[in-house]
């Protein structure tokens, strides 16, 4: 008869998932504090009721995540639980995508990014100001055809942005830029796309240098469009390549 077959059954957590959902859980609720270490494996496998090997396997999971830290011949602490610490990871992630998806990356960047810019306009200091500035000044020399340093670019690049994301006062927020925009691909850095670039980042700082809200998250999102743009007529013309010497 239609409808009296039962669902099939949800499948049990493994003794590694139950270490981690345990802790985390011990964590959240105050029993493990940030900082504090962890009980002696003997006591803890007792108490989470799971078999030593499960348990180093979880701790080892943990470890990956950024939320556990051991120590050799010290024990295992919880960590600071830092964003940038527990984000990290998704770095990983950020690298295993293929270049097609790269535009994809950026919407994200310029989405987290414009409301950063946005915080920073009404947060950012004179000293971070200042270091804005500087970086820009510094990379000017590298920006002609025949003396281009694209390394030098992407660096300044980087840290521009770095700078404004550490203005926004977000940790979280800040976390995730450093995640996505410390892994900008480097095509698209030839002479015309870096001066583009340093035009783009000098207008930007022009609106936070006035803390004007709205014109630094226009100026932001205006330049990391121009970004995706770039990304996206270069991997057509990879597509394009490739179909030519098939």
């Amino acid at each position: 008869m239609i409808g009296t077959d039962s669902p099939p059954p949800t499948p049990s957590p493994s003794q590694t998932d139950v270490v981690i959902e345990r802790i985390k859980a011990m964590i959240m609720s105050g029993v493990l504090a940030v900082g504090s270490r962890l009980p002696i494996e003997k006591e803890l496998s007792l108490e989470l009721s799971v078999s030593r090997g499960s348990l180093r396997e979880g701790v080892r999971a943990l470890a990956m995540m950024g939320v556990l830290e051991t120590r050799q011949g010290d024990g295992t602490y919880v960590t600071s639980l830092a964003p940038n610490r527990l984000l990290a990871p998704m770095g990983f992630m950020v690298d295993l995508q293929t270049a097609a998806n790269s535009a994809h990356i950026q919407s994200v960047r310029r989405v987290l990014e414009t409301e950063a810019a946005a915080r920073a306009a009404t947060r950012i200091s004179e000293e971070q100001l200042e270091r804005a500035a500087e970086i820009l000044d510094l990379v000017e020399p590298h920006l002609d055809s025949t003396t281009l340093d694209t390394d030098k670019t992407i660096e300044v690049d980087i840290e521009f942005h770095r700078i404004i994301a550490t203005a926004s006062n977000n940790p979280t927020l800040e976390a995730l830029i450093g995640v996505l925009a410390g892994r900008t691909p480097c095509a698209g850095h030839d002479s015309g796309a870096a001066h583009d670039s340093h035009r783009e980042h000098r207008a930007i700082l022009a609106a936070l240098t006035v803390h004007d809200l709205d014109r630094a998250r226009i100026r932001m999102s205006s330049h990391l469009l121009e970004v995706e743009e770039r990304l996206n007529t270069l991997d057509g013309q990879h597509l394009n390549d490739e179909s030519e010497h098939r």
